[in-house]
């Protein structure tokens, strides 16, 4: 039944398959044989079955009331109870007098666990879960004992794969999404400058768009929460290209290199031999101008395993007295 009550409305019946093989034609004649014989039983238009199946065939309302094809014509339930109290049927070879006149409609609503139900198994819900699960079991991978990204993840990655197996769901759009996610994290472990990345975004956007296998109109995965996942994407792109650009241009720093102009502390007084802080490591150092304890130093050179230092502010002064 298609359309509101009253005039307009149309009945009619899609067309289960299209006749292009030996298979799809026996499936289109065993549903007409059916039909046929359902509607020869129930004194219904028999032909008119056929052409539903056969041809998609629709008609009014008004038209299917005059060509048998329904019994009435009905506003809402309360009418339709009223117009068949006292219509004859045949109910397992037994014929029943319906008797509807004056009954008590009582609707029922879904309860809690159906309104969930009906929540996660959107297809775009069901998609978000299944991000959030997998994003949130890869965090927990990077950061041990966060716990939390940890349980979000499981519980939205069950919740999602629950939802998954009520849907009509592709599995290479699934394997898709799952061949990107592990693409882009290539891509932050291995830098390969955007080409795992780019892989990465490509298929998991391909794989989003046929994740769902049906062709009914808003039962898809929301294309605007596609484009805002693959921006995400592209942004953190960009930024790990960007650092990664940086890091080959820094110029590489070891070694002696990395001592020298370094600065630290001194751990005693000393006026040649003695011992200094640098980089988070205690050192044997020489002198060039007396150093205090606790005072700040500067790394001038290096001797083997020792380092040649001075009072931070020393070469200052030399200057001064120099230009004096």
């Amino acid at each position: 039944k298609e359309g509101d009550s009253g005039d307009g409305e149309k009945d009619g019946l899609t067309r289960p398959a299209e006749a292009g093989s030996a298979m799809e034609q026996k499936v289109v004649n065993d549903a007409v044989a059916y039909l046929r014989s359902l509607a020869e039983k129930r004194g219904r238009n028999a032909d008119w079955a056929e052409l539903a199946v056969r041809e998609a065939a629709s008609i009014s309302s008004e038209e299917a009331l005059n060509l048998g094809v329904i019994d009435v014509v009905a506003e809402n339930i309360g009418d339709l109870l009223e117009q068949i109290d006292g219509l004859s049927v045949e109910v397992n070879d037994r014929e029943l007098i319906l008797q509807t006149s004056g009954l008590v409609i009582e609707r029922l609503l879904p309860d809690w666990r159906s309104e969930l139900l009906g929540v996660i198994t959107s297809p775009t819900i069901a998609y978000l879960l299944l991000l959030i699960g997998i994003y949130g079991l890869v965090l927990e991978g990077y950061n041990p004992g966060a716990i939390v990204p940890g349980v979000v993840g499981a519980i939205c990655l069950l919740m999602a794969l629950y939802a998954l197996q009520m849907l009509p769901v592709n599995y290479a759009g699934l394997g898709l999404i799952a061949l990107g996610i592990i693409l882009m994290i290539a891509e932050v472990m291995a830098p390969s400058f955007g080409a795992l990345g780019i892989g990465g975004i490509i298929a998991m956007v391909i794989g989003s768009i046929i994740l769902i296998d049906t062709d009914v109109p808003g039962f898809e995965v929301s294309r605007a929460l596609i484009a805002a996942i693959a921006m995400v994407g592209s942004l953190g792109l960009m930024t790990i290209i960007w650092f990664a650009i940086r890091a080959r241009q820094r110029p590489v720093v070891s070694g002696r290199e990395q001592l020298i102009g370094a600065r630290g502390t001194a751990l005693e007084s000393f006026q040649k031999e003695g011992e200094v802080f640098v980089h988070s490591e205690r050192w044997s150092a020489i002198a060039e101008t007396p150093v205090q304890a606790e005072q700040e130093i500067v790394v001038t050179g290096l001797d083997g395993l020792t380092l040649i230092v001075r009072a931070a502010g020393a070469h200052l002064k030399e200057q001064k007295n120099d230009r004096v």
